[in-house]
């Protein structure tokens, strides 16, 4: 799934692009995980005045409303003058005065969705529950203590919380409990306020350097521009398992944790 770097490196890939385009038509596939929400002829003639983040989702600001998007399990953008006749799992496209925006998604969770303004209940049933943003200032070590307070579920499983931290993921919480050191069956109520801080700082480093070199490819992730991302490469232990850990060349091992896979390091990572 993309998670918040490659969500990023992908706004980052087209919102200067298609900045003061008009809409000319849109183009619908098959259905999404949720329904546009208007007909496609209410966006003709609108202008896209920007692109920004929220989380997972990319909210495309128009002249008339907004267009969250999100790339679901497997979804991917892209954006250019010109693009190849749509394939099979190519689900929405909006052809602008200055390219065409596609979002591809074979497995469609993911989604397309028009809401007036971020404001009004559509957008707010998406967006109105999540927490603070991992990179910006109010993500704090005093707000991330008091959110982990008197959770007794797995410090891993609580990082994919969106109530508590937006778009950290499955690969990322990985890597950033690995950083910090912390084992990641510990109940997330019984960190120290010392180890909640190395862990944010863990989780804010690892952020930034999987956006500084492009977001981690996997199976196909691209940005629109269809550059692929290379923090794969760097990985200590997701996907890892069996590997000898790079730091004491022990075995990394791999676990089930609501139903996702955990990887760790038994002796760099301590309950």
């Amino acid at each position: 799934m993309p998670e918040l770097p490659e969500v990023e490196i992908t706004r980052q890939s087209f919102a200067q692009a298609i900045t003061g385009a008009v809409i000319h038509r849109v183009n619908l596939g098959k259905a999404l995980r949720w329904p546009l929400g208007c007909e496609t002829s209410e966006l003709q003639g609108q202008r896209v005045l920007g692109v920004r983040r929220r989380a997972k989702y990319l909210l495309v600001d128009l002249s008339g409303g907004l267009l969250l998007v999100h790339l679901g399990m497997s979804g991917s953008l892209r954006f250019a003058k010109q693009l190849p006749e749509p394939g099979l799992h190519d689900h929405f496209e909006m052809h602008t005065s200055l390219g065409i925006l596609r979002l591809k998604d074979p497995r469609r969770f993911g989604a397309v969705v028009f809401a007036k303004s971020q404001s009004d209940a559509v957008a707010q049933k998406l967006l109105g529950h999540l927490g603070p943003e991992p990179l910006e200032e109010n993500f704090t070590p005093a707000y991330f203590k008091q959110a982990l307070a008197g959770k007794t579920a797995a410090i891993k499983t609580v990082l994919l919380d969106a109530g508590v931290v937006v778009g950290v993921g499955n690969i990322y919480a990985n890597e950033a409990l690995f950083l910090a050191q912390i084992h990641p069956k510990v109940a997330a109520g019984k960190l120290s306020k010392a180890r909640v801080a190395k862990l944010l700082e863990a989780i804010q480093r690892v952020l930034q350097r999987a956006l500084a070199v492009g977001g981690s490819t996997l199976k196909d992730f691209s940005s629109a521009a269809g550059q692929e991302g290379y923090f794969q490469l760097e990985m200590m232990v997701y996907d890892r398992a069996g590997e000898p850990c790079r730091v004491c060349l022990g075995v990394v091992r791999s676990l089930r944790q609501g139903q996702r896979s955990t990887f760790y390091c038994p002796t760099c990572q301590k309950r």
